[in-house]
């Protein structure tokens, strides 16, 4: 894992999408996670947004752009589930906002540095959205390690997968 110095930081390239792909992409992601695990169960082992939105903060590696992105994908992600509206929200905002922060100080384009970041973040956010619920909403919340591991690994899974496809998907100069 390369550390970058604040010359190499600047030069480094910030991927750029076309408009449609930031629009579709975290439409298709909100869509997909209010759907499959009404199919699935409970063997939905995962978290779309939550990838999507480390995908693209690790990709602009700019936390304010990230944090926003996390906080409008958790917000629309508790719009659209049966979840208290905003616990979301603070969850992928804080990971939004490290993933962003991750990407300028560490060389983040080696694509098994991502899947751990997306497995470390995964958790995080599940432990971020336990302590909200639990702590400032009162819910009484059960903490399963082996549930959070499983969606960790399904976010990881995912990620080996979706990120390479939308690397394709950049604009290239």
């Amino acid at each position: 894992m390369k550390l970058l110095g604040a010359d190499d930081r600047r030069d480094m390239e910030i991927h750029r999408y076309p408009l449609l792909v930031y629009a579709l992409v975290p439409l298709a992601a909100l869509v997909l996670q209010a759907w499959l695990p009404r199919v699935l169960g409970r063997y939905a082992f995962f978290d779309l947004p939550l990838v999507v939105t480390i995908y693209f903060a690790l990709g602009r590696r700019s936390p304010i752009q990230g944090t926003l992105m996390g906080a409008a994908m958790g917000l629309f992600e508790d719009a659209l589930t049966h979840h208290a509206i905003g616990v979301n929200g603070v969850a992928k905002t804080a990971v939004g906002f490290i993933a962003a922060s991750t990407g300028i100080r560490i060389d983040v384009e080696n694509h098994a540095i991502r899947v751990i970041l997306n497995f470390v973040l995964s958790l995080l956010s599940s432990a971020i959205y336990y302590a909200v619920s639990r702590g400032m909403l009162g819910l009484d919340l059960e903490w399963n390690w082996f549930t959070q591991l499983f969606i960790a690994i399904g976010n990881a899974a995912i990620a080996l997968v979706l990120f390479p496809f939308l690397d394709r998907l950049q604009i290239r100069d």
